[in-house]
């Protein structure tokens, strides 16, 4: 593999991935307009062509509104000497700090500053995705286009009078479309057994990391704190042995809590690494490729159809089954279908947890799918969160009342298949009862059916009396 490729991929999120292999030199800090760090519309680039359009910026993003903000003066972002703009980016972009991971693997374009003392720093909400290396040049982005999924930002670190978001697509994408990201712009966490340097150990095994994978399998080259852990998997051990890769040094305590000791603390926004911020980080990179495939492939086959002259509003046999695999994918991991289990009760070391639980939306007796369980599994009620985000709701309309209608025969009951054997009769009751108070837009036939069974309910109730 070639060098510079091995090392643009992410172990957690190569936000810019490898574009900055095509860095331009930029201005002084003290220009009050920096150069262009990026350069742009040079190179092969993946879905460039009609229907997808990815080098299009018409974009509507979370960073692209942000930048617009800055642009009319609305948004001034803040500069910290210790930690450049991070904070104040993380603050407009309401990504909360208890979600940082950090990754000690030199698994990032800017590897030659990330070492087990100098981690990278990853933090995310919904919508975008903020890495940073201690000391390095640039902030990393990986913010999600309701059409185009994941759009790759880079920002200069320097001061500036106007500092500025660019996008970085080309290079970034010979990484970031790819088997892990289900062949579409997207994310990836890896795990990947990693030496006391900082260096993935020859030989040894990799891991893309999603909600179905073992928790033996993962954080390899990752730091993970935890009060309470079902086990940390390869989080915060190294290879001891460039013969024997997987032996590994671990800590001699269960769960590591605090790592400041390990770091270079003032460089840090926090001393921790949350396992359950990194469990749902887990579940949502690839939550979002899929939901990006799915788009994907709808227009692709639309596109197709109408090339074929295929009648206004029909949809082609072809497109059809082209169109029901990835909602097929979709709907399977939105409900969790093959989610590892785990061995014991979690508990995180930061607020990440309650913060995380208190932003709903709740239905009228308190439910909410982002309340967590972290005894058996993440979620106390096993569908994505992820369904109220922009993303979804622009998959395209044949695709979604395709997610639909899986959606309401597994939760309604009416499919009973061994692949979605892991939900109950009250998790899908649950999960059904909670969408049709909080998710706008669904079928009548939802509504319907949930008023039918609990008037059976209450009948049945009245009966028993």
């Amino acid at each position: 593999m070639n060098p510079k490729r091995l090392f643009s991929y992410i172990l957690g999120l190569s936000a810019a991935g490898a574009a900055l292999m095509a860095v331009a030199e930029t201005a002084p800090s003290t220009s009050p307009q920096p150069a262009r760090v990026v350069i742009k519309n040079q190179g092969f680039l993946p879905f460039a062509d009609a229907p997808i359009n990815y080098r299009s910026s018409d974009l509507d993003d979370p960073i692209a509104r942000l930048e617009k903000r800055m642009e009319h003066g609305e948004v001034k972002l803040n500069y910290q000497p210790q930690h450049g703009y991070l904070r104040s980016v993380l603050e407009e972009l309401k990504v909360p700090v208890s979600s940082q991971a950090l990754v000690f693997s030199k698994t990032s374009f800017q590897f030659p500053l990330i070492t087990p003392s100098t981690p990278r720093a990853l933090y995310y909400n919904d919508d975008v995705y903020v890495g940073q290396v201690h000391n390095a040049k640039f902030l990393e982005f990986v913010a999600f286009d309701p059409r185009q999924g994941a759009i790759f930002y880079v920002m200069d670190e320097h001061q500036s009078d106007h500092p500025r978001f660019e996008r970085a697509a080309v290079d970034c994408v010979q990484c970031h479309v790819a088997s892990a990201t289900h062949g579409v712009p997207g994310v990836m966490l890896k795990s990947v057994l990693t030496k006391p340097s900082g260096y993935p150990a020859g030989g040894a095994k990799t891991y893309v990391t999603g909600q179905e994978s073992p928790l033996s399998q993962r954080w390899g080259g990752w730091y993970v704190t935890a009060l309470r852990g079902a086990e940390l998997g390869l989080g915060n051990a190294m290879v001891t042995s460039a013969e024997h890769p997987e032996q590994l040094a671990k800590p001699t305590v269960a769960n590591v809590t605090n790592l400041n000791d390990r770091l270079i603390p003032a460089g840090y926004l926090t001393g921790s690494s949350d396992i359950v911020a990194q469990l749902v980080l887990a579940h949502q990179t690839q939550m979002h490729n899929l939901i990006t495939q799915t788009t994907y492939k709808t227009r692709l086959a639309l596109f197709a159809d109408e090339k074929n002259n295929t009648p206004a509003g029909a949809i082609s046999e072809v497109a059809r089954q082209q169109i029901e695999a990835p909602v097929e994918q979709l709907v399977r991991y939105l409900l969790f279908a093959d989610e590892a289990p785990l061995d014991a009760p979690v508990v995180g070391n930061t607020g990440f947890t309650e913060e995380f639980a208190a932003r709903g939306p709740f239905d009228s007796h308190g439910r909410s799918l982002r309340q967590f369980d972290l005894k058996t599994r993440i979620f106390r009620y096993p569908c994505s969160y992820l369904i109220y985000s922009e993303t979804f709701d622009a998959i395209p309309a044949p695709a979604k009342q395709q997610v639909y209608q899986r959606l309401f025969e597994v939760l309604s009951g009416h499919d009973q298949s061994a692949d979605f054997k892991s939900l109950s009769a009250n998790d899908r009751s649950n999960i059904l009862e909670i969408l049709v108070e909080t998710k706008p837009g669904l079928p009548p036939q939802w509504k319907q059916f949930v008023q039918q069974a609990k008037q059976l309910a209450s009948n049945t109730q009245s009966k028993e009396r």
